[in-house]
């Protein structure tokens, strides 16, 4: 899948530095924001692990 941060953050409500931060193991994250990166990328939580 070819999404930009800054899209999937737009389509997850999340803040894009946010997605950045999570992507380079900077920081965790919830459950509830796994949660709308899962549903803006329109696949279960369990795909990401």
């Amino acid at each position: 899948m070819n999404l930009s941060q800054e899209l999937l953050s737009f389509d997850a409500n999340i803040p894009r530095n946010q997605i950045g931060r999570i992507e380079r193991g900077e920081i965790s994250t919830s459950i509830t924001t796994l949660q709308k990166i899962c549903k803006a990328l329109n696949i279960e939580i369990k795909d990401l692990f």
